[in-house]
């Protein structure tokens, strides 16, 4: 008996839509995100930048670039596979996607691919931002492009369960605005955590989101707060839970059938 194919088809189909619906909000889900970080370079390059020069021997301009991308990365990433996955639900169209020819992994691969591929181009696009604000250095260019892909794949796996989860438009919002954010601000996205007072250094590496800043900043000025291994290692823990999560998700319907 041979394998099921994989339903490449089903998979463009649900990619090409996801494309489609980016499309048509252009303006929220692209130029918003790229005009915020625009401020936030003007905010904090020039108010704290003029006080504080550098961070490790990196200009400061240049030391928040990393933070303010990872920043991006992980609120598109969710908000994306989140409203992706939830609009089916609210309009009851999700139960044509289950009864589709269409296996869980295919369902996942095409919101989750589109979700983390908007993301991408979003951070290409702060990238290139930057480069008007601060004189760019990468010095590990591949590591940069595996750590853009890592967490937009990532967390975008982690907004579909998200969406799933939901049962209203506050709930879809709550775990990027109370969660997410105030993690990235407290994770060394403009500021090293090597700065802070032993103890409060000690109650930042239980912060996830410093995993991520200090390797995504490392493949930028080859230093960060942890060591690579570590941020590959957590990245790779959330992908694997995720993935675990949404199993479970789908051989129990859990919040996608009646």
């Amino acid at each position: 008996m041979s394998a099921p194919r994989f339903n490449l088809r089903g998979v463009a189909a649900i990619f090409a839509a996801e494309m489609a619906r980016t499309r048509r909000t252009l303006l929220q889900s692209v130029v918003t995100p790229v005009l915020t970080t625009a401020l936030y370079f003007v905010v904090f390059g020039s108010a704290i930048g003029s006080h504080m020069r550098e961070v490790g021997g990196v200009a400061y301009g240049a030391f928040i670039v990393p933070g303010l991308i990872m920043l991006s990365l992980l609120t598109q990433s969710i908000a994306n596979a989140s409203i992706g996955i939830y609009f089916p639900k609210f309009t009851g169209t999700v139960y044509e996607i289950l009864t589709a020819p269409l296996s869980a992994i295919e369902i996942v691969v095409g919101y989750v691919g589109a979700a983390a591929a908007k993301s991408i181009v979003i951070g290409l696009i702060i990238l290139s931002t930057a480069a008007f604000f601060t004189p760019l250095q990468i010095d590990h260019p591949a590591m940069m492009a595996l750590f853009l892909v890592l967490t937009s794949v990532a967390f975008s796996l982690f907004g579909f369960i998200i969406g799933i989860w939901a049962k209203t438009f506050e709930q879809l919002n709550f775990v990027p605005a109370l969660v997410i954010t105030p993690l990235t601000f407290l994770g060394g996205a403009f500021y090293s955590i090597d700065m802070l007072p032993p103890f409060w250094r000690t109650v930042s590496l239980f912060n996830p989101v410093v995993y991520l800043v200090s390797g995504f900043r490392w493949s930028f000025h080859g230093s960060g707060d942890v060591s690579l291994a570590a941020s590959l290692g957590f990245m790779t823990l959330v992908i694997a839970l995720c993935l675990g999560l949404l199993i479970w998700i789908f051989r129990t319907g859990y919040r996608l059938k009646p």
